[in-house]
């Protein structure tokens, strides 16, 4: 399974928030950007507002960004988002033949180092910041 790509689209929908403080940032306008509906930015952005990372408000266009890019983490966003759920970054494959020394054991096996490979991307996505993203972004 792949992380979803609910994550790039809500780093994408931060990116843009951030790039025009001075705007309005609507669904419809960085929906055209994303280059998908603004339904589907309305609901990411209330994931991303229910983890307390943009303030929408009922009836007034536009997101904020609640603090500055350098205070958000890409693990908050990717956690905001549920990219994946705990520990199920790498699946494993269901009902391998139990008669099989392999089948029985490969789970117990590859498990724990799946788990500790999520961990170690977790480490990596806490230590960059939106901001790092926004500066990567050529501005014209």
């Amino acid at each position: 399974m792949n992380i979803s790509t609910r994550f790039a689209v809500a780093i994408h929908i931060l990116t843009l928030i951030d790039s025009n403080k001075d705007g309005k940032s609507t669904s419809e306008w960085i929906a055209g950007s994303v280059n998908t509906n603004p339904v589907v930015i309305r609901r990411l952005t209330g994931m991303l507002s229910k983890a307390g990372l943009v303030e929408v408000r009922p009836g007034v266009a536009g997101a904020k960004l609640t603090r500055s890019a350098a205070e958000i983490t890409l693990l908050q966003i990717y956690k905001a988002v549920n990219a994946v759920e705990e520990d199920s970054l790498f699946s494993v494959h269901e009902h391998p033949n139990p008669e099989c020394p392999v089948g029985k054991n490969i789970a117990g096996a590859i498990v724990p180092v799946f788990s500790l490979a999520q961990k170690a991307m977790e480490s990596v996505l806490q230590e960059v910041t939106l901001d790092q993203i926004v500066h990567q972004i050529p501005v014209s």
